[in-house]
């Protein structure tokens, strides 16, 4: 794609990256194929393609964004899986993050919703505040018929019928092996898995620690900045980012780290993505050490030569691959084979590659849209007829979850289990969707 831009509007490294991106793109409309929102929707301006023009001129040009421009770039999932399909290594993630930074800055969004975004970014991030938020949104839900605005609505949906408790397991400390130490791991606790599904965390302290790892939970270590930054509040997104470099780069300074471990994809993602993030900045070196470091927990449990089972499990197991976890970090297999070394029976549902719906907040900012998408993937699991589905990210085990009467786990309970941990909440307590949640 020829560009245009100035030689002065190419000295800020922002839109010199975007110009690499845009002239990759030789406009042939192979991510149309994959696009789950132009499939839905059927506009070109909803597919990457699409996309990608109007961000080029929005940026060539730059002038105030107009309504149009924002709806669509708002319509994007950001799953990435056009990126996966794309002949020409068109970084799509690099661009679309830095056009809703300029939207952010640029572009006047109506009250309601401004007062959303801030909402979701004042709460989402910090578990203490979520948590409160959910007992809201139960006390909320009988009202839900009085609310007009979908989005509301879709925030209140999210009502647990109870709370998790808190895990002390999320606090900073230090796990020892069982047996001989292999590895020194830090294990990203996360933010808002902390207050929907203390479960992931404890399976995934007591997998590593029965496979010789000694996990730590750094002390400043917290959200990723995936929510904010998503939402193109990058002084927010960076704060967030910034501690955790801080925190991991101590450890690492310290006693050492073999690995970040993180278990929830949608975070993995972007802490992988830390040293593009902080490559003008102070930390650079830092960030880029930590991304370097950066592994779905699925990718360290092959490296420590996950056991085979030879049992055979009886529990049909179908596997939804998180965008995330495939698109973002092109992670395919790893999930799958550890499930079925563990004696599982493990299924895909057609399509695989296409979004949920949930998107980190797009589920509640897009609730149309994502409900289209939810009950698509949710036949698709379903007509496999599985015990029970698995998943790696939290948002998606939300989003399936509220949809289906099948339990959805996330992949390390199953591990976990099938090694000598507890059977998964939702299988033991017959609960349905996420554990303690509906």
């Amino acid at each position: 794609m020829q560009t245009t831009f100035t030689e002065k509007q190419l000295q800020d490294p922002a839109i010199q990256r975007s110009n690499e991106i845009l002239r990759n793109c030789v406009h042939c409309g192979f991510c149309t194929a994959t696009c789950p929102t132009y499939q839905v929707l059927g506009d070109e301006l909803d597919s990457p393609r699409g996309r990608i023009y109007l961000i080029k001129d929005m940026l060539e040009n730059e002038r105030v964004p107009d309504a149009k421009t924002v709806r669509h770039i708002d319509r994007c999932l950001s799953c990435l899986a056009c990126m996966t399909t794309c002949p020409s290594g068109v970084h799509y993630m690099h661009l679309v993050d830095h056009a809703r930074e300029y939207i952010e800055a640029n572009y006047r969004r109506p009250f309601s919703d401004r007062a959303l975004r801030w909402i979701l970014a004042r709460i989402l991030p910090y578990p203490i505040r979520f948590r409160w938020a959910l007992i809201g949104a139960k006390l909320g839900r009988p009202f839900r018929s009085l609310i007009p605005d979908a989005r509301l609505k879709a925030m209140l949906d999210m009502a647990p019928r109870l709370v998790p408790p808190v895990s002390r397991n999320d606090d900073p400390q230090s796990f020892a092996p069982k047996g001989t130490l292999k590895k020194r791991v830090a294990l990203m606790t996360g933010c808002a898995q902390k207050a929907l599904n203390t479960d992931i965390n404890d399976a995934t302290i007591r997998l590593l620690t029965r496979l010789g790892c000694e996990v730590v939970v750094a002390e400043g270590a917290g959200c990723c900045g995936a929510l904010t930054h998503h939402m193109g509040r990058t002084r927010e997104s960076h704060a967030s980012a910034g501690a955790n470099i801080r925190a991991w780069v101590r450890e690492m300074d310290g006693d050492g780290l073999d690995a970040i471990v993180i278990n929830t994809s949608g975070c993995g993602t972007t802490v992988k993505d830390y040293g593009h993030m902080f490559r003008n900045d102070a930390m650079a070196a830092d960030a880029a050490r930590v991304s370097a470091l950066a592994v779905d927990i699925t990718e360290l449990l092959v490296q420590l030569e996950f056991p085979k089972s030879d049992l055979k499990n009886e529990l049909v197991v179908a596997y939804h691959a998180a965008c995330s976890l495939q698109h973002g970090q092109k992670v395919t297999s790893h999930p799958k084979s550890l499930l079925r070394s563990a004696g599982f029976t493990v299924l895909e549902p057609v399509d695989s590659h296409l979004c949920c719906g949930s998107a980190g907040t797009y589920n509640l900012m897009q609730p149309e849209i994502s409900s289209q998408l939810k009950q698509r993937k949710v036949r698709t699991l379903e007509a496999r007829n599985p015990d029970v589905i698995a998943a790696g990210n939290i948002g998606c085990m939300m989003q399936i979850g509220s949809g289906t009467e099948t339990p959805i786990v996330h992949t390390v309970e199953l591990l976990d289990w099938a090694t000598g941990g507890p059977e998964p909440r939702a299988l033991r307590d017959g609960l349905n969707g996420v554990p303690r949640l509906r």
